[in-house]
């Protein structure tokens, strides 16, 4: 069930709706748009009467809402949801188009500095790295754990770009909450419910990628399960899916963008490094995901991929890299949107938290 205020309403009659529903047990989230409030309803087994919160002042009308996933939809918030990062201006969600990129993996200080260096310079503005690597094989690279999340740290203590790194489990996750700008959940853990609770409890930002053979209900159900605890600031990740085809990794499912754009107020990236695993279909895929309206791209850089520890087939070189965001600049520009410009020397600047619109 949704509850509309009215344009006008003020915030001791938000406060009183939303102190009215959890007198019943239930759980109020509030969530400001740019005209209104809507004020979601979950916990509720049964059907409620919505008389008992159109009589309280303030309240314009009372929603039922059909869809398994509320607080995801936009039945909720119509507005998109714009992920904003206290100390920069650094956006996920609204014009700019978001570029996030570095290594699959966090392997030293000087191969993330090297990476963090390129990737500043040629305009992206969040460095990803992985502390901890949920690998196939027990025996290949796991991460440094803590020491890789310092490194991430020096990262954007020299450079200025906001982390983005995964959690793995709920011991990560706490550490990542405390060294991180943005907590990853991967592919993997998109089902993992009560790692997405704890994530939703967390003080962060959220980038949850769609698992490998998810449908799009079942990605937004994951995000719901993180903003039933909280954290509205979910940014959701097409990483592809398994499919039959071996040409590619995996296959890079770009409808999904204007299928959740559709039923979602919140913003969706692009990965294609993952989404198809070969370095020379990475610059094509993200041509077409810009094109396509993603909010951003997920990207893996290596100094030297040939002998990265992890995903070193996908990884793009800097130049590469270079080349990639002069061509999706371009694209952006067509439809009216940004991606940041390149910078001569990155500037070091301290950064911690989020909040969403």
């Amino acid at each position: 069930m949704l509850v509309v205020m009215k344009a006008n309403a003020s915030e001791e009659q938000v406060r009183a709706v939303c102190q009215k529903i959890e007198s019943f047990g239930l759980r109020a989230h509030s969530m400001p748009g740019a005209q209104r409030t809507a004020i979601g309803i979950t916990g509720n087994r049964g059907e409620l009467e919505t008389g008992t919160f159109e009589a309280l002042e303030g309240v314009q009308e009372v929603i039922k809402v059909s869809k398994p996933y509320k607080l995801v939809s936009r039945d909720v918030k119509a507005e998109d949801t714009i992920v904003r990062f206290p100390d920069s201006d650094a956006t996920i969600g609204g014009n700019e188009v978001a570029v996030i990129a570095g290594p699959c993996g966090i392997e030293s200080h000087d191969q993330a500095f090297a990476a963090a260096e390129r990737v500043a310079k040629a305009g992206a503005r969040f460095f990803r790295g992985g502390a901890y690597k949920p690998r196939t094989s027990p025996y290949a690279f796991q991460g440094l754990g803590e020491l890789g999340l310092q490194i991430l740290a020096e990262v954007r203590e020299r450079f200025g770009l906001l982390i983005v790194t995964e959690a793995v489990d709920h011991e990560s996750l706490a550490l990542v909450d405390d060294y991180a700008d943005v907590i990853q959940i991967g592919a993997r853990n998109m089902q993992n419910f009560s790692l997405l609770k704890a994530a939703g409890r967390a003080r962060k930002p959220v980038l949850l990628k769609r698992g490998m053979s998810a449908t799009l209900e079942e990605f937004l159900m994951a995000a719901e399960y993180i903003m039933s605890e909280g954290n509205y600031n979910v940014i959701l990740c097409e990483r592809g899916v398994r499919t039959f085809a071996d040409h590619t990794r995996n296959t890079l499912d770009l409808s999904v963008v204007p299928a959740v754009q559709r039923l979602s107020h919140l913003p969706i990236i692009v990965d294609p490094s993952h989404g198809t695993g070969k370095r020379n279909k990475v610059t094509p895929l993200s041509r077409a995901a810009v094109a396509v309206g993603a909010d951003g791209l997920i990207i893996e850089v290596h100094h030297d991929p040939d002998h990265a520890l992890s995903d070193g087939s996908q990884s793009l070189y800097p130049d590469q890299f270079d080349n990639l965001m002069v061509e999706v600049r371009q694209i952006a520009q067509v439809l009216g949107r940004t991606i940041a410009d390149p910078v001569a020397a990155p500037a070091a600047r301290r950064h911690a938290g989020a909040a969403a619109d």
